[in-house]
C-alpha cells in the first residue's frame, strides 16, 4: 500500500473515531469534555484494520488456490478421458469386425485384409488406453462383468466366466462397457 493511501486510511479512521466521540458527547451534558483520540487509539484502530485486511487476503488467496486446483484437476480428467465418447461409438464396429472374422470364407486375401484393419484399429485404441477386458475362464467380477446367464458345469469352479457374449472394454481405469458373460454355478 502506498504511503499516501495509508495516510488517507489513518485519517478516515481518525475521523470516524472523532465522529463517534462527538456523537457520544452531544448526548451527554454539554459541561463534559470531548475526549480526543490518543496515539494508542490510532495504533489500535490501525492494527484492527490491518488484521481485518489480512484475514480478507487469506480468504481470497485460499479461494483462488482452490479454484486453481479444481480447474487443473478438471483439465487432467478431460485430457485423460478425451477419447471416451469416440471409443463408445466405435465399439459396435469392433464387435462387427470380430463377428466377420469368426465367419468361414474361401477368400483368404479378403480375410487377411479384415484382420489387418481390425489389428490396426485395436492398436490405435490401445495407444489411447482402450483395452478389452479379459473375461473367459476368469473369476466373475460384478464391477467389470455383467452376468447374463448361470449354468452348472462339472469341473469348473463356481463363479467362473464360462462364456463371453460381448467383450467389455476399459479406458485406462474407467469401464467403457462391461463384458456380457455366462457364469458357472
Amino acid at each position: 500500500m502506498s504511503e499516501t493511501k495509508k495516510n488517507e486510511n489513518v485519517e478516515e479512521i481518525l475521523e470516524e473515531v472523532v465522529e463517534d466521540t462527538e456523537n457520544v458527547s452531544s448526548d451527554q451534558e454539554s459541561s463534559e469534555k470531548v475526549v480526543e483520540p490518543t496515539q494508542e487509539d490510532e495504533v489500535t484502530a490501525l492494527k484492527a484494520e490491518v488484521e481485518k485486511l489480512k484475514n480478507e487476503y487469506i480468504k481470497v488467496f485460499a479461494d483462488t488456490e482452490n479454484l486453481k486446483k479444481r480447474l487443473q484437476r478438471e483439465h487432467e480428467q478431460s485430457t485423460k478421458y478425451r477419447i471416451q465418447s469416440f471409443a463408445l461409438n466405435i465399439l459396435p464396429t469392433i464387435d462387427n469386425l470380430e463377428r466377420a472374422l469368426q465367419q468361414k470364407t474361401d477368400d483368404e486375401a479378403y480375410r487377411e485384409g479384415v484382420v489387418m484393419i481390425y489389428d490396426q484399429l485395436m492398436a490405435s485404441l490401445k495407444a489411447e488406453g482402450v483395452e478389452a477386458i479379459e473375461a473367459l475362464n476368469k473369476p466373475f467380477d460384478p464391477n467389470i462383468h455383467q452376468a447374463m446367464m448361470m449354468e452348472s458345469v462339472e469341473g469348473v469352479e463356481p463363479n467362473t466366466v464360462i462364456e463371453e457374449y460381448q467383450k467389455g472394454y476399459m479406458l485406462k481405469d474407467r469401464i467403457l462397457r462391461a463384458s456380457l458373460v455366462k457364469v458357472s454355478e
